[in-house]
Protein backbone atom coordinates (compact mmCIF):
# COMPACT_ATOMS: atom_id res chain seq x y z
CA UNK A 1 0.00 0.00 0.00
CA UNK A 2 1.76 3.28 -0.89
CA UNK A 3 1.43 5.84 1.98
CA UNK A 4 -0.24 8.95 0.48
CA UNK A 5 -0.57 12.08 2.17
CA UNK A 6 -4.35 11.26 2.31
CA UNK A 7 -3.81 7.93 4.10
CA UNK A 8 -1.44 9.95 6.68
CA UNK A 9 -4.01 12.66 7.04
CA UNK A 10 -6.37 10.23 8.02
CA UNK A 11 -4.25 8.13 10.02
CA UNK A 12 -3.81 11.27 12.35
CA UNK A 13 -7.44 12.40 12.32
CA UNK A 14 -8.11 9.08 14.20
CA UNK A 15 -4.82 9.02 16.15
CA UNK A 16 -4.03 5.30 14.57
CA UNK A 17 -1.29 4.22 16.41
CA UNK A 18 -0.42 1.58 14.06
CA UNK A 19 1.63 4.24 12.06
CA UNK A 20 4.00 5.09 14.72
CA UNK A 21 7.64 4.74 13.41
CA UNK A 22 5.95 5.26 9.99
CA UNK A 23 5.98 9.27 9.92
CA UNK A 24 5.73 12.21 11.48
CA UNK A 25 3.17 15.16 11.74
CA UNK A 26 5.94 18.71 11.17
CA UNK A 27 2.94 21.80 11.34
CA UNK A 28 4.71 24.84 9.47
CA UNK A 29 2.57 27.35 11.22
CA UNK A 30 3.50 26.08 14.86
CA UNK A 31 7.16 24.81 14.02
CA UNK A 32 6.44 21.40 16.22
CA UNK A 33 6.34 17.93 14.70
CA UNK A 34 4.29 14.93 16.30
CA UNK A 35 3.26 11.52 16.33
CA UNK A 36 0.68 10.16 14.41
CA UNK A 37 -1.40 9.24 17.14
CA UNK A 38 -0.85 12.70 18.94
CA UNK A 39 -4.12 14.00 20.82
CA UNK A 40 -3.80 17.43 20.37
CA UNK A 41 -5.72 19.40 18.22
CA UNK A 42 -5.08 18.82 14.74
CA UNK A 43 -4.11 21.59 11.83
CA UNK A 44 -5.25 21.92 8.38
CA UNK A 45 -3.85 19.65 5.66
CA UNK A 46 -2.28 22.98 3.77
CA UNK A 47 -0.04 23.65 6.88
CA UNK A 48 1.34 19.86 7.66
CA UNK A 49 4.49 18.38 6.17
CA UNK A 50 5.02 14.72 6.72
CA UNK A 51 8.61 13.64 7.63
CA UNK A 52 9.91 9.92 7.68
CA UNK A 53 12.35 10.12 10.75
CA UNK A 54 12.26 12.94 14.19
CA UNK A 55 16.37 13.62 12.75
CA UNK A 56 14.71 14.94 9.68
CA UNK A 57 11.97 16.97 11.36
CA UNK A 58 14.45 18.58 13.95
CA UNK A 59 17.58 19.27 10.86
CA UNK A 60 14.32 21.07 9.90
CA UNK A 61 14.05 23.12 12.81
CA UNK A 62 10.60 21.61 14.22
CA UNK A 63 10.67 21.08 18.05
CA UNK A 64 10.06 18.34 19.57
CA UNK A 65 5.56 18.24 20.98
CA UNK A 66 5.48 18.34 24.44
CA UNK A 67 2.25 16.49 24.18
CA UNK A 68 2.82 13.55 22.66
CA UNK A 69 6.45 13.69 23.21
CA UNK A 70 7.85 12.12 19.92
CA UNK A 71 11.21 11.36 20.79
CA UNK A 72 10.31 8.83 23.83
CA UNK A 73 10.43 5.43 22.84
CA UNK A 74 6.18 4.50 22.37
CA UNK A 75 4.65 4.10 25.73
CA UNK A 76 7.76 4.02 27.79
CA UNK A 77 7.50 4.02 31.22
CA UNK A 78 8.89 7.40 33.06
CA UNK A 79 12.36 7.05 34.49
CA UNK A 80 11.04 7.89 38.18
CA UNK A 81 8.73 5.72 37.59
CA UNK A 82 10.69 2.51 36.42
CA UNK A 83 12.37 3.05 39.68
CA UNK A 84 9.81 2.64 41.87
CA UNK A 85 8.53 -0.45 40.03
CA UNK A 86 12.07 -1.63 40.15
CA UNK A 87 12.57 -1.36 44.19
CA UNK A 88 8.58 -2.69 44.40
CA UNK A 89 9.97 -5.55 42.51
CA UNK A 90 12.94 -6.04 44.60
CA UNK A 91 10.66 -5.65 47.79
CA UNK A 92 7.39 -6.32 47.67
CA UNK A 93 6.21 -5.10 51.45
CA UNK A 94 7.50 -1.58 50.20
CA UNK A 95 4.59 1.03 50.39
CA UNK A 96 4.98 4.19 48.38
CA UNK A 97 2.23 6.73 49.84
CA UNK A 98 1.49 10.14 48.87
CA UNK A 99 4.48 11.62 50.84
CA UNK A 100 7.01 9.25 50.11
CA UNK A 101 6.21 10.37 45.93
CA UNK A 102 6.24 13.99 46.92
CA UNK A 103 10.21 13.43 48.45
CA UNK A 104 11.14 12.17 44.95
CA UNK A 105 9.58 15.16 43.26
CA UNK A 106 6.85 13.10 41.64
CA UNK A 107 3.00 14.20 41.81
CA UNK A 108 1.02 11.73 43.19
CA UNK A 109 -1.60 12.33 40.70
CA UNK A 110 0.66 12.70 37.72
CA UNK A 111 1.03 8.83 38.93
CA UNK A 112 -2.26 8.05 39.18
CA UNK A 113 -2.65 8.61 35.90
CA UNK A 114 -0.53 6.79 34.31
CA UNK A 115 -1.16 3.57 36.06
CA UNK A 116 -4.83 3.89 35.02
CA UNK A 117 -4.07 4.60 31.51
CA UNK A 118 -1.27 1.88 31.39
CA UNK A 119 -2.40 -0.70 34.35
CA UNK A 120 -5.69 -0.02 34.20
CA UNK A 121 -5.56 -0.05 38.17
CA UNK A 122 -4.36 2.20 41.00
CA UNK A 123 -1.35 2.59 41.55
CA UNK A 124 -1.88 1.41 45.64
CA UNK A 125 -3.64 -1.55 43.92
CA UNK A 126 -0.69 -2.23 42.06
CA UNK A 127 1.14 -2.19 45.08
CA UNK A 128 -1.13 -4.58 46.68
CA UNK A 129 -1.04 -7.07 44.19
CA UNK A 130 3.06 -6.78 44.50
CA UNK A 131 2.26 -8.07 48.20
CA UNK A 132 -0.74 -10.20 47.29
CA UNK A 133 1.97 -12.02 44.45
CA UNK A 134 4.40 -12.31 47.27
CA UNK A 135 2.22 -13.98 49.84
CA UNK A 136 0.24 -16.48 47.59
CA UNK A 137 4.03 -17.73 46.28
CA UNK A 138 5.19 -18.04 50.43
CA UNK A 139 1.87 -20.10 51.00
CA UNK A 140 1.93 -21.96 47.74
CA UNK A 141 5.72 -23.09 49.67
CA UNK A 142 4.74 -24.01 52.52
CA UNK A 143 4.47 -20.79 54.47
CA UNK A 144 1.22 -20.48 57.18
CA UNK A 145 -0.95 -17.78 55.97
CA UNK A 146 -0.08 -16.00 58.92
CA UNK A 147 3.38 -15.43 58.66
CA UNK A 148 2.68 -15.25 54.52
CA UNK A 149 0.97 -11.96 55.01
CA UNK A 150 2.81 -10.26 57.79
CA UNK A 151 6.09 -11.18 55.99
CA UNK A 152 4.66 -9.62 52.63
CA UNK A 153 3.59 -6.12 54.21
CA UNK A 154 -0.05 -6.94 55.00
CA UNK A 155 -1.02 -4.95 58.35
CA UNK A 156 -3.65 -7.50 59.33
CA UNK A 157 -5.11 -10.93 58.40
CA UNK A 158 -8.84 -9.72 57.66
CA UNK A 159 -7.14 -7.07 54.84
CA UNK A 160 -5.02 -9.61 53.27
CA UNK A 161 -7.86 -11.78 53.48
CA UNK A 162 -10.25 -9.61 51.62
CA UNK A 163 -7.47 -8.44 49.00
CA UNK A 164 -6.67 -12.32 48.04
CA UNK A 165 -10.15 -12.96 47.92
CA UNK A 166 -10.82 -9.90 45.39
CA UNK A 167 -8.10 -11.26 43.57
CA UNK A 168 -9.02 -14.77 43.37
CA UNK A 169 -12.31 -15.37 44.11
CA UNK A 170 -11.39 -17.48 47.36
CA UNK A 171 -9.86 -17.26 50.36
CA UNK A 172 -6.42 -17.63 51.70
CA UNK A 173 -7.44 -20.89 52.88
CA UNK A 174 -7.93 -22.24 49.43
CA UNK A 175 -4.93 -20.53 48.16
CA UNK A 176 -3.09 -23.71 47.06
CA UNK A 177 -5.69 -24.75 44.86
CA UNK A 178 -5.02 -21.41 42.41
CA UNK A 179 -2.57 -20.60 39.81
CA UNK A 180 -0.76 -17.29 38.73
CA UNK A 181 0.17 -16.24 36.20
CA UNK A 182 3.47 -13.51 36.71
CA UNK A 183 3.12 -10.01 34.58
CA UNK A 184 5.63 -7.44 33.63
CA UNK A 185 5.98 -4.69 31.80
CA UNK A 186 9.40 -4.71 29.74
CA UNK A 187 11.13 -1.58 27.64
CA UNK A 188 12.43 -2.15 24.30
CA UNK A 189 13.20 0.02 21.41
CA UNK A 190 10.14 -0.77 19.66
CA UNK A 191 8.03 0.52 22.50
CA UNK A 192 6.88 -0.94 25.80
CA UNK A 193 5.69 -4.67 26.00
CA UNK A 194 4.17 -6.86 28.49
CA UNK A 195 5.37 -10.30 29.50
CA UNK A 196 3.40 -12.89 31.12
CA UNK A 197 4.91 -15.87 32.70
CA UNK A 198 4.44 -19.38 34.41
CA UNK A 199 6.55 -21.07 36.36
CA UNK A 200 6.96 -23.61 32.91
CA UNK A 201 8.27 -20.43 30.68
CA UNK A 202 7.16 -17.03 28.99
CA UNK A 203 3.64 -17.47 27.71
CA UNK A 204 2.39 -14.00 26.48
CA UNK A 205 5.04 -11.24 24.77
CA UNK A 206 3.20 -8.55 23.26
CA UNK A 207 3.35 -4.82 22.81
CA UNK A 208 1.16 -2.88 25.14
CA UNK A 209 -0.34 -0.71 21.93
CA UNK A 210 -1.44 -4.13 20.20
CA UNK A 211 -5.72 -3.70 19.85
CA UNK A 212 -6.24 -7.44 20.81
CA UNK A 213 -3.81 -7.61 23.98
CA UNK A 214 -7.05 -7.20 26.34
CA UNK A 215 -7.92 -10.49 24.59
CA UNK A 216 -5.08 -12.26 24.60
CA UNK A 217 -4.68 -11.93 28.40
CA UNK A 218 -8.19 -13.04 28.82
CA UNK A 219 -7.34 -15.85 26.56
CA UNK A 220 -4.39 -17.42 28.33
CA UNK A 221 -5.86 -16.66 31.66
CA UNK A 222 -8.57 -18.61 30.74
CA UNK A 223 -6.80 -21.94 28.80
CA UNK A 224 -4.61 -21.82 31.97
CA UNK A 225 -7.08 -21.58 34.84
CA UNK A 226 -5.31 -19.17 36.15
CA UNK A 227 -5.14 -15.13 37.35
CA UNK A 228 -2.80 -12.52 36.05
CA UNK A 229 -1.36 -10.83 38.61
CA UNK A 230 1.87 -8.40 38.18
CA UNK A 231 5.13 -9.62 40.29
CA UNK A 232 8.05 -11.08 40.05
CA UNK A 233 9.32 -14.79 38.11
CA UNK A 234 12.41 -16.93 37.35
CA UNK A 235 12.00 -15.90 33.80
CA UNK A 236 12.04 -12.51 32.90
CA UNK A 237 15.26 -11.54 33.96
CA UNK A 238 16.28 -13.82 31.46
CA UNK A 239 13.78 -12.71 29.16
CA UNK A 240 15.01 -8.97 29.13
CA UNK A 241 18.94 -9.65 29.13
CA UNK A 242 18.09 -12.00 25.87
CA UNK A 243 15.92 -9.04 24.86
CA UNK A 244 18.64 -6.36 25.52
CA UNK A 245 21.21 -8.94 23.68
CA UNK A 246 18.94 -9.26 20.75
CA UNK A 247 18.39 -5.60 19.75
CA UNK A 248 21.90 -4.95 20.41
CA UNK A 249 22.61 -7.20 17.45
CA UNK A 250 24.25 -9.41 19.97
CA UNK A 251 21.79 -12.31 19.78
CA UNK A 252 20.02 -14.39 16.73
CA UNK A 253 18.23 -17.15 18.99
CA UNK A 254 16.18 -17.63 22.08
CA UNK A 255 16.93 -19.78 24.50
CA UNK A 256 14.51 -18.48 27.18
CA UNK A 257 11.87 -20.89 28.30
CA UNK A 258 8.32 -20.63 26.91
CA UNK A 259 5.19 -21.79 27.98
CA UNK A 260 3.06 -21.96 24.29
CA UNK A 261 -0.71 -22.16 24.65
CA UNK A 262 -2.47 -23.45 21.56
CA UNK A 263 -4.27 -26.26 19.28
CA UNK A 264 -2.08 -29.00 17.26
CA UNK A 265 -2.31 -26.86 14.35
CA UNK A 266 -1.06 -24.06 15.82
CA UNK A 267 1.51 -25.25 17.52
CA UNK A 268 2.59 -26.65 14.07
CA UNK A 269 2.43 -23.44 12.57
CA UNK A 270 4.13 -21.57 15.66
CA UNK A 271 6.84 -24.64 15.53
CA UNK A 272 7.63 -23.64 11.76
CA UNK A 273 8.02 -19.56 12.79
CA UNK A 274 10.66 -21.04 15.05
CA UNK A 275 12.49 -22.95 12.30
CA UNK A 276 13.05 -19.33 10.08
CA UNK A 277 16.40 -18.29 10.55
CA UNK A 278 17.48 -14.43 12.05
CA UNK A 279 18.05 -11.90 8.98
CA UNK A 280 15.68 -14.46 6.67
CA UNK A 281 12.18 -14.58 5.65
CA UNK A 282 9.40 -17.10 4.33
CA UNK A 283 6.32 -16.71 2.75
CA UNK A 284 2.80 -17.72 4.12
CA UNK A 285 2.80 -20.40 0.79
CA UNK A 286 6.05 -21.87 1.95
CA UNK A 287 5.06 -22.00 5.84
CA UNK A 288 1.90 -23.94 4.99
CA UNK A 289 4.05 -26.65 2.79
CA UNK A 290 6.09 -26.95 5.72
CA UNK A 291 3.45 -28.10 7.88
CA UNK A 292 2.66 -30.48 5.23
CA UNK A 293 -0.40 -28.68 3.98
CA UNK A 294 -0.28 -26.14 0.84
CA UNK A 295 -3.48 -25.19 0.66
CA UNK A 296 -3.62 -23.78 4.42
CA UNK A 297 -2.54 -20.54 3.15
CA UNK A 298 -5.37 -18.44 4.92
CA UNK A 299 -5.46 -21.13 8.09
CA UNK A 300 -1.89 -20.47 8.25
CA UNK A 301 -2.20 -17.07 8.31
CA UNK A 302 -4.47 -17.01 10.97
CA UNK A 303 -2.30 -19.18 13.36
CA UNK A 304 0.56 -16.43 12.80
CA UNK A 305 -2.02 -13.59 13.87
CA UNK A 306 -2.88 -16.08 17.05
CA UNK A 307 0.96 -16.36 18.17
CA UNK A 308 0.85 -14.12 21.74
CA UNK A 309 4.96 -14.64 21.73
CA UNK A 310 6.46 -11.44 20.16
CA UNK A 311 9.89 -11.87 18.85
CA UNK A 312 10.41 -15.38 20.49
CA UNK A 313 8.38 -17.00 18.04
CA UNK A 314 9.33 -14.80 15.18
CA UNK A 315 6.22 -13.99 13.20
CA UNK A 316 7.31 -11.04 11.80
CA UNK A 317 9.46 -13.13 9.60
CA UNK A 318 6.64 -14.18 7.24
CA UNK A 319 6.05 -12.40 4.25
CA UNK A 320 3.85 -12.43 0.83
CA UNK A 321 4.39 -14.54 -1.41
CA UNK A 322 4.54 -11.33 -3.78
CA UNK A 323 7.42 -9.93 -1.42
CA UNK A 324 4.63 -7.72 0.66
CA UNK A 325 4.88 -7.00 4.27
CA UNK A 326 1.54 -8.28 5.70
CA UNK A 327 -0.09 -8.14 8.79
CA UNK A 328 1.31 -7.90 11.81
CA UNK A 329 -0.25 -7.62 15.31
CA UNK A 330 2.90 -5.09 16.62
CA UNK A 331 2.47 -2.64 13.75
CA UNK A 332 3.58 -2.88 10.37
CA UNK A 333 6.00 -0.30 10.80
CA UNK A 334 7.59 -2.53 13.55
CA UNK A 335 7.78 -5.78 11.74
CA UNK A 336 9.44 -3.52 8.78
CA UNK A 337 11.99 -2.54 11.34
CA UNK A 338 13.04 -6.29 12.56
CA UNK A 339 13.36 -7.47 9.36
CA UNK A 340 15.47 -4.48 8.37
CA UNK A 341 17.27 -4.60 11.42
CA UNK A 342 17.90 -8.50 11.24
CA UNK A 343 18.92 -8.25 7.93
CA UNK A 344 21.09 -5.46 8.15
CA UNK A 345 22.49 -7.17 11.40
CA UNK A 346 23.17 -10.39 9.88
CA UNK A 347 25.58 -8.79 7.08
CA UNK A 348 27.37 -6.71 9.43
CA UNK A 349 27.77 -10.20 11.75
CA UNK A 350 28.92 -12.30 8.41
Amino acid sequence: MELTTEIMYKAILEKDTSFEGVFFTAVKTTGIFCRPSCTARKPKLENIEFLKTSKECMTKGYRACKVCKPLDTLNHTPKEFQEILDELSENPTLKFKDYDLKQRGIEPSQIRRWFLKNHNITFHAYQRMFRINSAFKKIKNGESITHAAFDSGFESLSGFGDSFKNIFGVSPKKGNQQTIIDLKRIETPLGTMLACATNTGICLLEFTDRRMLETSLKSISKKLKATIVQGNNQHFDLLESQLQEYFNGERKEFTVPLHIIGTEFQNKVWSVLMDIPYGETKAYQEQAISIGNPKSVRAVANANGMNTISILIPCHRVIGSDGDLKGYGGGLWRKKYLLDFEKKSYKFNN
